[in-house]
């Protein structure tokens, strides 16, 4: 008799709670606001899908949490010793046993349909209208439009005084680039991201698109962005001591306004193309050589090429920028193992690293006076 009795209340006292918590958590489930704390809402159908899915497993957990912490506190309170209840003995329930195992099956079943869905939906890159390869070097990212013959790095453009606390910070603080990758808006774009040196991690939160950049290996995914705007990321692998200045930016423009710019930087490819007949003077070489040397090299040997004591080599009076030609272009071109010195042979042009060669031997006092052309740095790669 004590036994029923203690069933029946405490069956009755756990649906009165189901019914208490279910109802208000559904209807804040609607109403929750989105805020800052939360996971992004994001600006694809798959990143909503993503968001719905969160919060569908959250307020899920929230109600069987509820439930539980409920009826055990009812228990204890309702059937306490002093109120003169005793408990009731069984042992090995069959129905208990099967009731706690099917119960949470059938709960995560529930749960694992929209994941599945959500989840072949996000590796599903088929029947894209545009595909663009990331590429993760340290610390910089390079984009390339195979089809289209495009390619170009985007780096950090936060300014040096702002993280040496010089200057006031940004409303952009160290997520800002020189150079963001352009997509069309409501397009398909599939993404293959690899890396050519360290494990990068491409990650874009307002697409739902995070993927690993793995020398060597190629991984997929897509986005499809149907508001035009700008959107901000950032390299969450931990790959080395920038890290935290490798930030992406993606600019999603209507599709005439993409095609327009995707035609002059076809434009811009192609003379760059034909610079690599053209013979610079010293003048011409100097001007672009520092452009690229603010761009690429300013932030370890520093603006005035004395470098960081103990961190990084002084180029200011240095020997590889005093001494033979050819180790510099080696030292340009392939890096240095053991060091944070980069090989820049893939990163730049031959243009570029033309340019660069020839500002860094005659800046800051060097005065070698010699010159380099890019057909000479095309030669060097080829091993003539």
């Amino acid at each position: 008799m004590l036994r029923a009795q203690h069933r029946r209340r405490l069956m009755a006292g756990a649906i009165s709670m189901a019914a208490l918590v279910l109802q208000p958590a559904l209807a804040l489930a609607e109403q929750v606001e989105r805020s800052d704390t939360n996971m992004r809402v994001g600006a694809t159908d798959v990143s909503h899908q993503v968001y719905d899915l969160h919060m569908f497993s959250l307020w899920i957990c929230v109600a069987i949490g509820v439930i539980v912490f409920g009826v055990m506190f009812y228990s204890i309170f309702a059937h306490r010793k002093s109120r003169g209840a005793v408990a009731a003995h069984f042992h090995e329930s069959t129905k208990l046993e099967i009731a706690w195992t099917i119960v949470p099956f059938v709960i995560l079943i529930f749960m694992a349909v929209p994941a599945t869905k959500t989840l072949t939906d996000m590796y599903d890159t088929r029947d894209a209208a545009l595909d663009v390869q990331i590429t993760g070097y340290q610390w910089k990212w390079k984009y390339s439009y195979p089809k289209e013959g495009v390619e170009y790095f985007s780096s950090l453009r936060t300014p040096r005084d702002e993280i040496d606390n010089l200057a006031p910070k940004g409303e952009n603080y160290l997520l800002d680039v020189d150079e963001p990758l352009v997509i069309p808006a409501g397009k398909k774009v599939r993404f293959l991201v690899t890396a050519a040196d360290v494990i990068h991690s491409w990650w874009m939160p307002d697409f739902a698109v995070k993927k690993d950049g793995i020398p060597g290996f190629i991984n997929e995914a897509w986005a499809n962005v149907p508001e035009p705007g700008i959107y901000r990321g950032q390299c969450t692998e931990l790959c080395g001591k920038d890290h935290g200045f490798m930030p992406i930016v993606v600019r999603v423009l209507p599709e005439g306004e993409f095609n327009t710019w995707l035609a002059s930087r076809k434009e811009e490819a192609v003379e760059e193309r034909a610079l690599m007949a053209q013979n610079f003077t010293m003048d011409q070489s100097m001007e672009r050589g520092k452009g690229v040397y603010e761009k690429v090299c300013a932030a370890c040997h520093q603006p005035n090429g004395e470098g960081i004591p103990g961190a990084f080599p002084a180029l200011k009076g240095s020997a590889i920028a005093m001494g033979p030609m050819e180790g510099h272009i080696d030292i340009i071109v392939n890096g240095k193992a053991g060091t944070a010195m980069a090989a820049f042979g893939a990163q730049l042009s031959e243009v570029d690293l033309a340019a660069v060669i020839v500002y860094e031997r005659n800046a800051w006092g060097n005065n070698v006076g010699d010159m380099l052309q890019p057909i000479d740095v095309a030669n060097f790669k080829k091993g003539k």
